[in-house]
């Protein structure tokens, strides 16, 4: 398995823009699939965005399209998530997460992803 490290989240006003990354360990990074998972107090977690090997393939969640952007650098084993035009209703923990490799794609199901980090907290206040 891969080690994952979250970093970068914090607490920020709606409209305001954070950068959250995540630093992977143990494993080849540049044949994973990334994503992003969030759950929120009492709700259940859910998929955010995914980013394929080459960085090319991306998949989003409809709640987050047009405002956060999934990136990956391959040479520092680093897959980041910009957000931008935050809104409350993002406060939850964030989670990265890797597929086994060569697993090819960016599935939103977080059944098939078999690594995960800590989480970051994001809180957006209004």
């Amino acid at each position: 398995q891969v080690q994952l490290v979250e970093s970068g989240g914090g607490l920020v006003q709606a409209g305001g823009s954070l950068r959250i990354s995540c630093e992977a360990s143990g494993r080849t990074f540049s044949t994973n699939v990334m994503g992003w998972f969030r759950q929120a107090p009492g709700k259940d977690r859910e998929f955010v965005a995914a980013i394929g090997w080459r960085g090319i393939n991306t998949n989003y969640a409809d709640s987050v399209k047009g405002r956060f952007t999934i990136s990956r650098d391959n040479a520092k084993n680093t897959v980041y998530l910009q957000m931008n035009g935050l809104k409350p209703e993002d406060t939850a923990v964030y989670y990265c997460a890797s597929r086994k490799n060569f697993a090819t794609i960016p599935t939103n199901s977080a059944l098939m992803y078999d690594s995960w980090g800590q989480g970051t907290q994001v809180t957006v206040s209004s």
